[in-house]
């Protein structure tokens, strides 16, 4: 998931909104108040590969860019130890692509913040300042490198005031690209058992587009030849750009979900062709009715579904997860991180940075509002949260 985050700085689909919709109909009874229901939801697990997204627990817990609230995000090492962990997805990756038009898995387009390649004299040229999504951004860019000078950087921590335990693990592993992932997907299956799920994301697709490097043609390239653009294959494809999953969908028969930040954001999509609609419009009734009628999901900001106060604190729930199962779309909110600062202020213990608050009480706030899933930095948390949650216990 990307800049976005504000805890951070065609047609039909008939078929597949049925797919998602069983998820749906699973975290009803929970909110509901049904432990029988709530319980079943929660303990049903996926074991084949034609189950498609109704064979998931419900709510899904999604390891954000792997587990990375315990290792540099978007490494084979973050993806696996989310699957250890528990997750039921894990969302590998963000893609963007690079030079020569292979897709690598990185937060950002901009990977300074995410790699070693400041430490490398031989790039010290490709340092720039670029407008992305009309921000201006300095740094190294992987569309103005190879794959094979990006294979010689290795991964670093994101934010290391936040987790400095995680910088044991800089320069270990190197920057995936999605064709190793789909490759090591069909391996982590063969290896566990059972089928494991990704969660890719398609980063600033309309800048990529100015730039001839269109991201959408290659993830469809790449699910058809591994076998994984249908409807019941276990990827499901997110972006911010409304309009990149309207590509999509006509591309490939994956479920899809549109990302969703700030009440008062513009997609970027949005901006660059006039469309006056703001984030606010798109979840209305009216406009949860138009997405659903391409996509099948959405992945909004948690203050979509809380909003907080002046102090931080938690408010009362919107009405975006009744609007949205009502539309037969599913809820997958992010992002919840056990750190204080990037709790809701109710929650956080102390003033710690990289301390934990009460992240079980947050979580089952969020559970009972009926949520399909949630991405989280550290899936063994998000497991235990929603097994108290559908067992009913409070602590």
């Amino acid at each position: 998931m990307g800049t976005q985050e504000s805890d951070e700085r065609a047609g039909g689909g008939t078929g597949r909104r049925a797919l998602l919709g069983a998820a749906v109909l699973g975290a009803g009874g929970a909110v509901l108040g049904l432990p029988g229901t709530a319980r079943a939801a929660g303990t049903r697990h996926g074991g084949g590969h034609g189950g498609g997204v109704k064979s998931l627990p419900v709510p899904t817990v999604i390891g954000h860019r792997g587990a990375s609230g315990y290792r540099p995000e978007h490494t084979f090492g973050s993806y696996e130890l989310a699957l250890d962990l528990g997750a039921d997805i894990v969302e590998a990756g963000d893609l963007v692509p690079t030079k020569d038009g292979h897709l690598v898995c990185r937060h950002e387009p901009e990977i300074g913040g995410t790699t070693d390649v400041a430490d490398h004299p031989e790039f010290a040229d490709r340092k720039r300042t670029k407008r992305l999504d009309g921000v201006s951004t300095t740094g190294w860019f992987t569309e103005d490198f190879t794959l094979a000078e990006l294979k010689t950087l290795r991964a670093t921590e994101r934010i290391p005031a936040n987790r400095p335990h995680n910088t044991l693990y800089d320069g270990r592993w190197e920057i995936p690209t999605f064709e190793e992932v789909l490759r090591w997907q069909n391996e982590q299956t063969r290896r566990r058992g059972k089928q494991v799920w990704i969660y890719p994301e398609l980063k600033h697709p309309t800048y990529f587009r100015k730039l001839g490097l269109g991201t959408e043609e290659r993830l469809a390239r790449l699910l058809r030849t591994y076998g994984k653009d249908r409807r019941n294959s276990p990827v499901i494809i997110q972006s911010f750009e409304p309009t990149s999953i309207q590509r999509m969908n006509k591309l490939v028969g994956n479920p899809l979900a549109v990302l969703l930040s700030g009440a008062n954001s513009r997609p970027w999509d949005f901006v660059e062709t006039g469309d006056p609609r703001t984030t606010a419009d798109l979840v209305t009734p009216a406009g949860l009715k138009e997405i659903a009628s391409y996509a099948q999901g959405i992945g909004p900001t948690l203050d979509l579904i809380i909003p907080k106060d002046s102090a931080g604190r938690l408010a009362e729930p919107t009405t975006l997860v009744r609007d949205a199962h009502r539309a037969g779309l599913t809820l997958h909110p992010y992002t919840m991180r056990n750190e204080n600062p990037f709790l809701p202020a109710d929650f956080r213990r102390g003033s710690d940075p990289d301390a934990y608050g009460d992240v079980f009480g947050a979580f089952r706030t969020y559970f009972a509002t009926g949520i399909d899933g949630i991405f989280t930095d550290n899936p063994d948390t998000g497991v235990l949260a929603r097994e108290s949650f559908v067992n009913g216990v409070n602590s």
